[in-house]
């Protein structure tokens, strides 16, 4: 077993913050109130720090280790379909696809949702139509996040979950 540091604790804390954050806004928190408003606050400044880190982070946290690839991608699942196994140290390019997808929409989410408290847009419509869109949206997308994080760790040996708890991934 190789062990390989690849998830830096900024990028642990990130992860684990935003995970909770956006699950207490969407699940437990009431809509209307002011702590609602302070976690998506909270998960915007998450998701800037994380965009910053993109480009001034480490190794496997640099968007450039992590370019979203329709080839890439499309030879990802051609391997899952013939059961090759290939691990990649940092994302695969499905879950680089996944990371620019949940950051893009949480910008969106947070965007609109801080929209809706300004006066320029209060009772305004739209606004409201985007963040109840992006929700759902994201719930979908954590849910298959969640999904292809427990089926690729299952089918390739690597505890993925793990190394987003330790920093590091155990590949054999």
């Amino acid at each position: 077993m190789e062990r390989i540091y690849v998830w830096d604790k900024f990028v642990r804390i990130f992860h684990w913050a935003l995970a909770t954050c956006f699950t207490a806004n969407a699940l437990v928190i009431d809509n209307d109130s002011d702590l609602h408003h302070y976690v998506g606050y909270s998960v915007m400044s998450l998701v800037l720090a994380r965009v910053f880190w993109g480009f001034a982070g480490s190794k496997y946290a640099r968007f450039k280790a992590f370019k979203p690839s329709a080839s890439q991608s499309l030879d990802q699942l051609s391997e899952i379909a013939l059961k090759r196994k290939r691990i990649h140290i940092g994302h695969t390019p499905l879950g680089a696809l996944m990371i620019y997808n949940l950051l893009l929409s949480l910008l969106l989410l947070t965007g609109s949702g801080f929209l809706m408290t300004t006066d320029m847009f209060w009772g305004v419509e739209w606004p409201e139509v985007v963040h109840s869109s992006f929700v759902t949206w994201l719930e979908c997308s954590v849910l298959l996040h969640i999904a292809a994080v427990l089926f690729e760790s299952r089918r390739l040996g690597v505890n993925l979950p793990k190394s987003m708890v330790s920093g590091y991934k155990q590949i054999r």
